[in-house]
């Protein structure tokens, strides 16, 4: 029988949503199972590897065939993504020639669930002819790929959530997920910061907000300022001149003293405003940020203040101005 020849019907509802939750379950029951494996038996492989993988000079070659191969190709791009150089080679273009793409000073990471894929044969035994180290991420503690490894992350062999229990589900979730364990534990140990993560991240949302406020703000004459003493009917001239519907207002050691917006004079209207001072009507001690500051905690700030502005200083004075538009502008939002 092939997929064409299933008869089609209207799921039901219920019925799917009650698939959804069982499948979600059956998972979770094989992550709780992997907890508990890290916590004892597969504590010290887990620990090994990780100090394998961080101590090459070379890069990390993840491979695998089937759904297994899939999984490989994630865990070699979030290796890569975090600070360790990787890619995934598979193993049947491995026996036709990508064999020469792994080097002395390399190390592999081989994934199956049975640890018998009979693909694996080939690099198997060139990690071995060649003393590269090998890393089995299987359920086989007994395979053939388990006892020619170094380092055997034995995944507990928890039930798929597929009914027949043939589709790989929960067995492909484990191994994503201490592929993920060992990209982040090696990201830790390496002091891999957001700084390098936007290096191997430059395009997209996540590029932007990963930039420094310092790299988007406004500088010099750009900056709405005027000092504290300053008449509403200047500071007025001065929000208009800018354009950023604020003004910053220093005190005579040029710090941060206050804040005044286009909200704050409209709030002011029905008073003698043209005879006020900004003393008057300003905000003290508004949100300001440092130019360090990611645009993500940028944006993370000016929505939660339901404002559309931050003044940038350093040392307490301001230095720049960073408005949502520029936010908007590199893709951050």
């Amino acid at each position: 029988m092939h997929a064409g020849s299933l008869k089609k019907k209207k799921p039901d509802g219920r019925a799917s949503i009650e698939s959804g939750l069982r499948t979600v379950s059956i998972e979770r029951t094989g992550l709780d199972a992997l907890v508990t494996a890290l916590e004892t038996g597969l504590a010290e492989p887990f620990a090994q590897a990780v100090e394998i993988l961080a101590g090459i000079d070379g890069r990390v070659i993840v491979t695998g065939v089937g759904k297994s191969g899939h999984i490989g190709s994630k865990i070699a791009a979030t290796l890569a993504s975090t600070g360790t150089p990787a890619f995934f080679v598979h193993p049947a273009e491995a026996n036709h020639g990508d064999l020469g793409m792994i080097a002395n000073d390399d190390a592999i990471i081989a994934l199956s669930w049975s640890g018998e894929s009979a693909e694996l044969k080939g690099i198997i035994a060139y990690s071995r002819r060649f003393s590269i180290p090998l890393i089995a991420l299987t359920a086989g503690t007994k395979s053939a790929l388990a006892r020619a490894a170094d380092v055997v992350l034995a995944l507990p062999r928890a039930p798929e959530a597929c009914p027949h229990g043939l589709a790989p589900t929960t067995s492909t979730l484990l191994q994503l997920v201490m592929g993920d364990a060992l990209a982040i534990a090696l990201l830790e140990a390496r002091g891999f910061t957001p700084d390098h993560f936007r290096t191997f991240h430059p395009g997209g949302q996540l590029g932007a907000n990963l930039t420094q406020v310092r790299e988007v703000m406004h500088t010099g004459d750009e900056v709405p300022l005027v000092t504290l003493g300053t008449g509403v009917r200047a500071a007025i001239e001065e929000l208009s001149r800018k354009g950023f519907g604020c003004v910053a207002v220093t005190a005579t050691d040029g710090s941060l003293a206050g804040i005044v917006t286009d909200g704050d004079i409209r709030r002011q209207i029905g008073r003698d405003l043209l005879n006020m001072s900004v003393d008057e009507i300003m905000t003290r001690k508004p949100k300001a940020i440092g130019p360090e500051t990611l645009v993500a905690t940028a944006l993370q700030t000016i929505n939660a203040s339901s404002i559309t502005t931050l003044i940038v200083v350093e040392e307490g004075r301001p230095v720049g101005l960073v408005h949502l538009h520029d936010l908007l502008r590199i893709g951050a939002a």
